[in-house]
């Protein structure tokens, strides 16, 4: 019996230790389809943290219970999940995840695969976009994408953003990239008036992804507005049988500027005194104003984002309301938006007909304030009070006379009002059908409208120095529709015989915009005059055509061709065809490549011709007459102003800009798709571009004429790179770094083709008319026109002293030289994002390299002459750079004030939290934009899209607190 006993309490201590015994297993990961071995892999025992990663080998080993599930993950290859039944070996093997490849894409008016696309074409969707509290949709895209440059107005309340695709292609045309959202593409021209963004009505939370169409072989389906590229935004819609899901989320932002205009202080100010015995002490006050101070605040705002959304099998809808209340840092600035924002989704027969309809209605209201005011602090005595004893505004015209003097720049801001309301509509109603007779057969309708209605008032003092000065009031109203009409039929189908996938497209677009503009405003004598109403209508027709072949799985051919006809075109030049071309080899899927190394790769090349139908006018091939807007030359009849007729130069052959780009690229994978990227190089010529010009008096109804004599190529090189440095379950690192290369060259300006025939560009602050950059055969369109200053042995400038170019002993404006652009040569971008279980870092870094500006803040204010020579009893203040230089008047055109402006700047860095809870999802955020800037500009700003630094907006540093429950 005691043997009995001792057996059983020795198997009892026994059986708990065989239960838990690990055994140490070891195995090799290969790919099934090759049977090469996968290093990398991310091996984990299910619902722990212990795991391993396998070696180049693909080896791995870990120590194991019976029973464990062990999961296999490698990016690029679907997860496998292993129970563990014992042995010492445990040998995997992964199937290739296609799907991560066979991305859909659009591509305008179709859709195609990540791996079939021919053209230089990227997505980016919402897991890339910037962080924070974006109120414009396109601030999503900065630094995302070789080849885009966006560059924001400044930091006024709403303000919106310039986005360039590979530079532009025009002169005096927008240059902007057309915008279509679910397939409307929206007006060119901009927004209503009274709106600083267009893209305001859009809710960055709704959009699910953009796609950029940068080549013309991409472009070319949508013809004569394309030549600057395409953006298509998709924005969210849900999805089918999904739960009902509440949420909330909540930005929080703090704004304050980071820098300020160099001017003097106002001990510095006192200190001219020493400097010039012009200088008059007693005009000084006792004060020590900064006032760049005062007209600043810190700009709190907040982004309210309230979505339900739910699936049926065959329905689905997604709802959202959202609020943006946004200060900008100048005292009164604010912009607020309302908007709600609606999908449904709605499938029938069996999924061969789907309906949908997206709809958004928008109330944006914009307070603007008077950004004189920063010209006006920069200006203004330090020395002098912001109020009087009594707690008025200090004016100079209490001191003397001072009729031409700055006006307090807090009267600006306090006392003059400007206010603008923009109700939006804007809808589309989908319509895709799959015939059931023949099931490769689609039919797609898409009828949308973008329709605006705006009015607006503004209130300007009369200048409390001025004595003889009048109040200003404008009030303007207006109304912009859009309307769109277009279907197209898809036949898409495997022709097993051939071994080739045959995609046709072919169908009809009439789109039609109408504006209308009404204004009242003060004219001469302080009396309101009513301008006559202006109608702006035009129409474009098109018919458009694509045929994709896949041959072999290896072998790409797309065409592409577009007939548009525009109302803005005479009727003998209304038509223009714009073909597209392009081919792809996925040299990858050839037999020889089965061993390699790399894990995707695809040479692809374009050709394409693109148009440009936004030139300005609506009628310039017409001799019409219009009202005359100068109110000093009408006719008044009591209280009401009668405008004379004007006649306006025409030209009977204005057509459209022509844009033929050419594009080779190379998309590759290595790793196993660990490593991403494509390389992509273009050229691109531009003919008949629109510059006005002079002509001989006589032959038309103006000396100056707006034509098509204009001509400009450009070329450059793009690179994409997206790393994955880890991804399993707890952990996950990518990277996704571009860059590009670019250069641009006017090659043709006039109808003679004078090399030496130049057009000023560029105007700036200080004297009359004056201009610093040029447009010239030969040189970028953002070419500056300077004299080259000379120095002295303390390598000081010495006034007035430039470089005799041409050696005629005296210094004449033949001495101004074409001197620095712009224009980068190369700019960056670099996102990093890291997850780590619940927590989650991210950043984005942007830089531009060999672009110039000019500090025209310094060269309008960094002399003498605008203390000492002001028409009254007042002296302004200067920039600080006068004390260096010791300059008595203006140098406007020395490239002293030129400036290198590189820079680097972490745009954005977000570090959040979901905090685990059982039936809501919590996450927590901290983001903070414009952290910092790394440059060697001295002025307020080196990112300026034109080149020219004059009282700009300044770009605050912005901390948002971001909330996010979902239910």
């Amino acid at each position: 019996m005691r043997t009995f006993f001792n057996s059983l309490l020795l198997l009892v201590f026994l059986i708990p230790a065989t239960l838990f015994a690990q055994t140490s297993v070891s195995g090799t990961v290969t790919d099934e389809a090759n049977g090469l071995p996968l290093p990398g892999v991310n091996v984990l025992v299910k619902g722990t943290t212990t795991g391993a990663s396998t070696d180049f080998d693909g080896n791995y080993s870990l120590s194991l219970n019976n029973g464990d599930v062990v999961v296999f993950s490698y990016l690029g290859y679907k997860s496998k999940e292993v129970i563990y039944s014992g042995g010492s070996r445990l040998d995997v093997t992964l199937n290739e995840d296609a799907a991560q490849l066979d991305e859909v894409v659009l591509i305008g008016y179709g859709a195609t695969t990540k791996q079939d696309a021919t053209g230089a074409v990227e997505k980016i969707n919402d897991e890339r976009f910037n962080k924070g509290a974006i109120v414009s949709p396109e601030t999503l895209l900065a630094g995302k994408s070789a080849g885009v440059r966006v560059t924001s107005g400044g930091g006024a309340a709403g303000e919106g953003s310039e986005i360039r695709i590979r530079g532009g292609a025009s002169l005096s045309a927008n240059n902007s990239p057309l915008i279509v959202i679910d397939g409307l593409p929206l007006d060119q021209r901009g927004g209503a008036q009274g709106t600083r963004n267009s893209l305001s009505a859009i809710n960055p939370d709704d959009i699910e992804d953009f796609v950029v169409l940068k080549d013309a072989s991409a472009t070319a389906i949508y013809g004569s507005r394309a030549s600057n590229g395409v953006i298509l935004i998709t924005t969210k819609k849900g999805s089918a049988n999904a739960p009902l899901t509440v949420e909330y989320d909540l930005k929080a932002s703090a704004a304050s500027n980071i820098n300020e205009l160099d001017v003097l202080t106002a001990d510095q100010y006192r200190g001219l005194s020493s400097i010039s015995s012009e200088f008059n002490p007693a005009l000084l006050g006792d004060a020590n104003t900064n006032w760049q101070d005062q007209i600043y605040q810190t700009a709190i705002g907040a982004i309210h984002n309230l979505t339900v959304s739910k699936g049926y099998e065959n329905f689905n809808f997604r709802v959202n309301y959202n609020h943006v209340s946004q200060q900008g840092t100048l005292l009164r600035d604010l912009y607020e938006r309302n908007a709600l924002n609606a999908s449904f989704v709605q499938r029938l027969f069996d999924n061969d007909l789907k309906l949908t309809l997206t709809t958004r209605g928008i109330l944006d209201e914009f307070f603007f304030t008077d950004q004189g005011a920063i010209g006006a602090a920069a200006q203004f005595d330090p020395t002098q009070p912001v109020r009087n004893p009594d707690g008025s505004l200090f004016q100079y015209s209490q001191i003397g006379n001072a009729n031409l003097a700055p006006v307090n720049p807090l009267t600006l801001l306090l006392e003059n009002q400007n206010r603008s309301n923009i109700k939006r509509f804007i809808s589309n109603f989908n319509i895709d059908y799959r015939f059931r007779f023949l099931p490769d057969l689609k039919f797609n309708l898409n009828a949308g409208i973008d329709y605006a209605e705006n009015d607006g008032a503004q209130f300007n003092v009369a200048n409390p120095n001025n004595p003889g000065a009048f109040a200003f009031q404008n009030f303007y109203s207006g109304l912009n529709r859009n309307t769109l009409l277009d279907f197209y039929f898809n036949y898409k189908t495997n022709v097993e015989s051939i071994n080739t996938i045959v995609d046709l497209t072919a169908g009809h677009s009439y789109q039609e915009f109408y504006i209308r503009s009404d204004r009242t405003a003060t004219g001469a004598g302080g009396v309101l005059n009513t301008f006559p109403t202006v109608i702006n209508r035009n129409a474009l027709e098109s018919y458009f055509a694509r045929a994709s072949f896949d041959i072999s799985d290896r072998y790409l051919i797309s065409a592409t061709f577009r007939r548009d006809g525009s109302s803005r075109f005479s009727p003998a030049g209304r038509w223009g065809n714009f073909p597209g071309v392009s081919v792809g080899w996925k040299i990858m899927n050839e037999p020889f490549m089965a061993n390699s190394f790399f894990s995707n790769l695809k040479l692809r090349g374009g050709w394409g011709v693109t148009g440009q139908q936004e030139i300005g006018p609506n009628y310039g091939y017409l001799g019409v007459y219009t009202p005359a807007l100068n109110d000093q030359v009408s006719a008044q009849f009591g209280n009401q102003f009668v405008d004379p007729l004007r006649p306006e130069a025409f030209d009977e052959n204005l057509t459209w800009e022509s844009t033929t780009q050419y594009n080779v690229g190379l998309d590759f994978g290595l790793f196993n798709n660990r490593l991403t990227g494509s390389i992509d190089g273009y050229y691109r010529e531009t003919e008949d571009l629109l510059a006005t010009i002079p002509v001989a008096a006589g032959s038309n109804l103006s000396d100056f004429l707006t034509t098509n004599v204009g001509a400009t190529t450009s070329k450059g090189l793009e690179l994409s790179l997206n790393g994955v440095l880890a991804k399993s379950e707890n952990l996950n690192w990518d990277v996704n770094f571009n860059f590009t290369l670019q250069e641009n060259e006017i090659t043709k300006l006039n109808l003679s083709g004078d090399p030496n025939f130049f057009i000023p560009q560029g105007g700036i602050a200080g004297g009359v008319g004056n201009t610093i950059q040029l447009w010239r055969p030969g040189l970028d369109p953002l070419t500056f026109f300077v004299w080259r200053q000379v120095y002295n042995n303390q390598n000081n400038p010495i006034e007035g002293a430039y470089v005799d170019t041409n050696a005629d002993n005296q210094i004449t404006e033949a001495d101004r030289q074409a001197y620095k652009k712009a224009t980068p040569d190369a700019f960056i971008g670099l996102t990093n994002n890291f997850q780590y279980k619940n927590f989650d870092l991210s950043f984005t870094f942007r830089g531009s390299f060999g672009n110039y500006v000019y500090n025209n803040v310094a060269s309008d204010r960094g002399n003498l002459a605008v203390v000492l020579d002001a028409p009254g009893d007042f002296q302004p203040n200067a920039h600080q750079s006068v004390l260096a230089t010791n300059f008595r008047s203006q140098n406007l055109f020395s490239d002293y004030y030129l400036q290198r402006a590189d820079f680097l700047r972490l745009d954005n860095a977000t570090i959040g939290y979901n905090i685990p809870m059982e039936k809501v999802n919590l996450r927590v955020s901290l983001t903070g934009t414009n952290l910092f800037v790394i440059t060697e500009y001295d002025g307020l700003d080196p990112e300026i899209a034109n080149g020219i630094d004059n009282n700009f907006y300044p770009r605050a540093r912005t901390f948002v607190l971001g909330l996010n429950f979902k239910f």
